[in-house]
C-alpha cells in the first residue's frame, strides 16, 4: 500500500510553530540560567569573552549609524520648529527622539544584524559539527555552557552601548543645533525640563528586552540549523529577520507602556 503524503503546512502553520519552539526554547533557557546561577555554574569566562566580542563587532558600526542619525535629527528639528516658530523645543524633541526611541532601536539593529548572526553562525556551526551533542553525551550543558552567557553578554554590551549612543546622538544634535544658528542653552533647557531618570530608565530596559529577544532568536536558529552550510546560511538570515519582528514588536509595547508606568515630566 503506497504512503500518503501528509498535507502540505502553510506559512501560517509554519509560523505558529516557530512561535512555539521559540517560546519552549525560551523557557529552557531561563531555566537553565537560573540553574546554573543558583548552582555556581556560570561559565563567566565565556561571558566575559562573549561580552568583548558582541563589543568589538558592534559599537564601531552603532556609533557610525548615531552621527548622521544625530545630524538627520537635529537638522529636520531645526527646519520645522523655525517653521513652526518653536525652536525652544528642539532639545524635548531630542530627548522623544534620540532617547526615547533611536537610541535603543540603533543598539536592537546592532546586536540584531551584527551580533545576532555571529552568535547563530557559531552556535549553527556547533550543530552541524556535532559538538553540541556530544557536550550533552559528556554531560555537559548546552543551554548552561552555551546559550545563558551569549544571552548575558548581549544584555550588558546592549544596556552599556546604548548609553554611548544616547550620549553621542544627544551632543551630534546639539552640536549641529548650535552651527545651524540655534540656541545651546535653550537646547539643553528643554532638554532637561522634558526629560527625566524615567525615561533614561525605560531606554535602558528598551535596550535590554531587544538584546534578550535577540540573543533568544539567534541562538534557537542556530542550534536548530539543518541542511548544512546552506541550511546555516537560512537560519542566520531567518534569525536576524526574526529578530528585527519581535523587536519592533516589544518596541511597539514598551513605548505604549511608558506613559502609563512613568508618566511623562512636562508640560507643553
Amino acid at each position: 500500500m503506497a504512503l500518503e503524503t501528509p498535507p502540505a503546512r502553510g506559512p501560517f502553520a509554519d509560523a505558529a510553530a516557530q512561535a512555539g519552539l521559540l517560546l519552549v526554547f525560551s523557557l529552557r533557557t531561563v531555566r537553565a540560567g537560573g540553574r546554573a546561577l543558583l548552582g555556581r555554574r556560570l561559565s563567566w569566562r565565556e561571558c566575559l569573552e562573549q561580552s568583548w566580542f558582541l563589543a568589538s563587532v558592534s559599537t564601531v558600526p552603532a556609533v557610525l549609524m548615531t552621527i548622521p542619525l544625530g545630524v538627520l535629527v537635529a537638522v529636520n528639528i531645526g527646519s520645522l520648529a523655525g517653521q513652526l516658530g518653536a525652536e525652544s523645543y528642539a532639545g524635548a524633541v531630542v530627548a522623544f527622539v534620540v532617547v526615547g526611541q533611536a537610541a535603543p532601536l540603533v543598539c536592537a539593529l546592532m546586536i540584531s544584524g551584527v551580533g545576532g548572526s555571529a552568535i547563530c553562525a557559531d552556535l549553527g556551526a556547533r550543530k552541524l559539527r556535532e559538538e553540541t551533542d556530544a557536550m550533552e553525551v559528556m554531560g555537559l550543558s548546552t543551554m548552561e555552557r552555551l546559550v545563558v552567557p551569549r544571552v548575558l553578554a548581549a544584555v550588558v554590551v546592549t544596556v552599556l552601548l546604548n548609553g554611548v549612543v544616547m550620549a553621542l546622538g544627544i551632543t551630534a544634535t546639539l552640536l549641529v543645533h548650535v552651527l545651524l544658528g540655534g540656541s545651546s542653552g535653550g537646547f539643553l533647557a528643554t532638554l532637561t525640563a522634558y526629560s527625566d531618570p524615567g525615561g533614561f530608565l525605560m531606554a535602558e530596559v528598551k535596550a535590554g528586552t531587544f538584546a534578550v529577544l535577540a540573543a533568544l532568536v539567534s541562538a534557537f536558529k542556530g542550534l536548530t540549523a539543518k541542511g548544512g552550510p546552506s541550511g546555516l546560511g537560512d537560519a542566520v538570515n531567518e534569525a536576524v529577520v526574526m529578530a528585527f519582528v519581535l523587536v519592533f514588536v516589544a518596541n511597539t509595547v514598551l513605548t505604549e507602556l511608558h506613559p502609563l508606568l512613568l508618566p511623562p515630566k512636562g508640560e507643553f
